[in-house]
């Protein structure tokens, strides 16, 4: 199209015209995104795995507000020379107890110090019974009736004190921002009206001011978390001589996951930079091919991130792997680029370099855009998979990839024509060869390449019916991290790592409202927590049934009648109360929380089918589903790795039929668009197939292996088909092929090696998913580098050469 084209002549003559200028001002921009970016987060908060009108994340809001857990954070001690009930674990723990009172926002440190103890013979039903002067710190026990109280204790067993008595456990409770309470409550309320598609537009327009309201609160209170859970550690260095120490709790976990993502990105981040460099500097043999790749790289990334930072866009668990993605596709753009202008300078010797670069522009800018574009649209469709941070990957990769195709088709022949003419030197002969090999067998044994390729989909097929989503934080580290010991110390030791609330409502509440709780409610009560604890995976479970329990055993092991445990209810202190009983029953309501902790490391451990499990014994007991719900971490993270599956491939089947719109609109072809999609599913299905074949899961890291592999085929396939329709017009189709793979295979084989160099080094990291996302990145590679100079010549002669053949011969 005329216009087309002298739109883009006039683009290639302005940066070339005023190369300085554009560089200055690209300089300045950088400059400017850089000291943005800054401040660009990774915020690795539960709040960052859902979208608004996640139901069960509004419930587990409502149950946490309604039964007012308080945060918390886990210290366990575990001496190593003396007993667990012993004068100098005590001393210790009094210690370290002060210690942590001392820190701000800590508000109590509960231990086996100071919670009452009850020894045989004392009750609860005594007016004057001061609880206060019922506990180590303030009563005069022998240590005889210590072990004795706290052996099979119904509350402090696997809280305070693991069942074994080698172990004991401080939680450390920090005070609430009523502020930031308040907020979060309307926030809860007018989402839950969100859902009921009840919700006004002023009530929307509200939820919206009250979320930009709450974002700094909430940032703020991250950062303190952090400051707390460093000067904890600091703290607890002084006693590890004598004991072994660990932390637990959701903040902790989401502390150790940012440092640890963080320390691979700098690390593995800097390592994979120098490996592209060495790699880089071997392939083309001049420092200028290192320099301006790595410059467009850096320039992008720092860009993309400063602008993420301006717009308060945070990455997630999931998204933190953008930078890594945008290395690859802005690489692969500019080793297109770069092999296109050696191909020309090296065609004509004596062509000027302004000449080469506008060439070099004319030929690409097309192939380059249509490439990011549709590798924008591959990444688009998340949008649509009702998983937020997969929506926000999605945007962030879009976003990035403008700033790719931008950095890459302007900061590219802008710094080559600053810099003077060079004679070429020749690229390592080998890759050349490697490139030849792979089209030679495309040429000579299409047959073969399509046996091998049906071998691949049946395999990979397979794979992908093997997929599950079975996972846990905790298999996240290598079990050689700190992080992984304290996570299954806790997990094994003190009753589970992942909580799970069922919220039961009563039926049978009394007619007699001077009645705190009915016999037929604590029996119904008793009989789930009985039922509960008979599953394997189930660790501690704390509800009001374990305050009757101990009632129970402190009335002789005779239960106690419904006025009885009122009257004990309101002689309670009042603290006392509200830890025991307020967290757990709400008199108001009726409704009992009963607080389940699941042992994530528990052998053959499937989450779906506990869930089912605990409905299916619900039911068997006589109680609906429409009496309980099931909230908390493990509810939640169960939903999200379910949907993440089910969106996955609902997500791939749109990527596939857009991406096939896509192709035909770029190359008005229908047998060429079909040549063009087949590599790129074949490329994603692999890479899925070898992840179901290794028992690897899909979760929340994986995920985005299927949108890289597709990212990278798409990129190929684009420049591979371009090329080849530009041969095939002057040349037959064995020509066209040889000379394409002489020019765009080699582009795609370099890009491959730099890849698979770089990113296999992240196998050598601490986190297992940074180690998969390394290795099944350059695994991608691998599959898009066969696919492209295999697989795509033998569907091009097949689908568009025998069909323009019979075409000819028709006429």
């Amino acid at each position: 199209m005329p216009s087309t084209n002298n739109l883009l002549n006039g683009f290639i003559d302005l940066l070339l015209r005023w190369p300085k200028l554009v560089l200055v001002l690209f300089l300045l921009l950088t400059i400017a995104l850089a000291a943005k970016a800054r401040q660009f987060d990774i915020d690795a908060s539960p709040d960052t795995l859902l979208t608004k009108d996640n139901l069960l994340y509004t419930q587990t809001q409502l149950v946490n507000q309604r039964f007012s857990p308080q945060e918390f954070l886990l210290v366990t001690y575990t001496p190593k020379t003396h007993p667990v009930i012993s004068a100098e674990t005590f001393a210790a723990i009094s210690s370290l107890s002060g210690e942590l009172l001392a820190l701000e926002r800590v508000q109590s440190v509960r231990s086996i110090l100071n919670v009452p103890v009850f020894p045989q013979g004392q009750g609860l039903l005594s007016a004057d019974i001061d609880l206060t002067q019922m506990t180590i710190e303030t009563g005069d026990y022998s240590l005889d009736v210590l072990r004795e109280e706290f052996t099979d204790h119904p509350i402090y067993e696997n809280l305070l004190i693991n069942e074994d008595m080698t172990a004991v456990a401080l939680q450390v409770l920090f005070r609430s921002n009523a502020e930031l309470q308040d907020l979060d409550a309307q926030i809860t309320a007018l989402n839950q009206r969100y859902q009921d598609e009840s919700i006004t537009e002023e009530e929307t327009a509200e939820l919206e001011r009250l979320e930009e309201q709450v974002a700094p609160l909430r940032k703020e209170l991250s950062e303190i978390r952090v400051q707390e859970i460093e000067e904890m550690r600091r703290i607890i260095v002084n006693y590890t001589d004598d004991a072994d120490i660990h932390m637990g709790g959701a903040h902790v976990l989401g502390y150790q996951l940012i440092q640890i993502i963080t320390n691979d990105l700098v690390v593995f981040g800097s390592a994979i930079a120098i490996g592209i460099c060495l790699m880089l500097l071997l392939l083309f043999r001049a420092l200028r091919w290192v320099m301006i790749p790595i410059l467009c790289c850096i320039v992008s990334v720092v860009s993309t991130m400063g602008l993420f930072a301006i717009f308060g866009i945070k990455a997630t668990v999931i998204s933190s792997n953008f930078i890594a993605l945008q290395l690859i596709l802005t690489l692969a753009l500019v080793i297109h680029l770069v092999v296109q202008f050696r191909e020309i300078s090296a065609a004509d010797s004596d062509i000027s370099q302004k000449d080469a670069i506008r060439e070099t522009l004319r030929r690409k800018i097309g192939p380059c855009f249509f490439a990011g574009l549709t590798t924008s649209v591959g990444f688009g469709s998340l949008v649509f998979s009702g998983i937020q941070p997969v929506i926000d990957f999605g945007w962030m990769m879009i976003i990035a990839m403008f700033f790719s195709i931008l950095v890459s088709l302007t900061l590219f022949p802008v710094l080559l024509e600053v810099l003077s003419k060079k004679a070429q030197r020749e690229d390592l002969a080998i890759t050349g060869k490697l490139v030849s090999a792979l089209g030679n067998v495309s040429l000579r044994r299409p047959w073969l390449v399509g046996v091998l390729s049906l071998l691949v989909a049946a395999f990979s097929v397979s794979g992908v019916l093997l997929l599950n989503v079975e996972n846990s934080f905790i298999n996240y580290f290598k079990k050689s991290t700190l992080v992984h010991q304290e996570l299954a110390y806790i997990d094994q030791e003190f009753g589970g790592s992942t909580p799970l609330d069922l919220v039961y409502t009563s039926p049978d509440r009394s007619e007699n409202p001077d009645i705190v709780m009915s016999a037929i409610t604590v029996q119904t009560l008793q009989l789930i927590q009985h039922r509960m604890s008979e599953f394997e995976a189930t660790g501690r479970i704390l509800s009001a049934v374990n305050l009757t329990d101990l009632a129970r055993e402190l009335n002789n092991n005779r239960p106690l009648t419904e006025y009885e445990l009122t009257a004990a209810y309101w002689l309670m202190d009042e603290d006392f109360k509200d830890d025991l009983l307020g967290a757990f029953y709400n008199v108001d309501t009726g409704e009992a929380r009963i607080n389940i902790w699941i042992k994530d490391l528990t052998e053959d451990l499937n989450r779906a089918e506990l869930l089912e499990e605990i409905h299916a014994t619900m039911e068997e007991i006589g109680i609906p589903q429409s009496s309980y719900t099931l909230t908390n971490l493990f509810v939640l993270y169960q939903d999200i790795l379910q949907r993440l599956f089910t969106s996955q491939i609902m997500t791939l089947g749109l990527v596939y039929i857009v991406l096939t719109l896509t192709f035909l609109v770029i190359f008005r072809s229908i047998p060429v668009a079909i040549a063009a999609i087949i590599p790129n599913i074949l490329s994603t299905l692999a890479i899925l197939g070898v992840m179901g074949w290794l028992g690897i899961p899909l979760d929340l890291m994986t995920i985005t292996i299927a949108a890289i592999a597709m990212g990278i085929a798409v990129d190929d396939t684009i420049h591979f088909i371009h090329r080849y329709l530009d041969e095939r017009e002057s040349n037959n189709y064995e020509e066209a092929i040889k000379n394409t793979l002489a020019s765009v295979g080699v582009a795609i084989m370099y890009t491959s090696l730099l890849i698979v160099v770089g990113f296999s080094m992240l196998g050598f990291s601490d986190f297992v998913p940074s180690i998969l996302f390394g290795l099944l990145t350059a695994l991608s590679m691998v599959l898009a580098l066969l696919t492209g100079l295999c697989l795509l010549p033998v569907l091009l002669k097949l689908l568009v050469e025998k069909r323009t053949i019979a075409q000819t011969s028709a006429a």
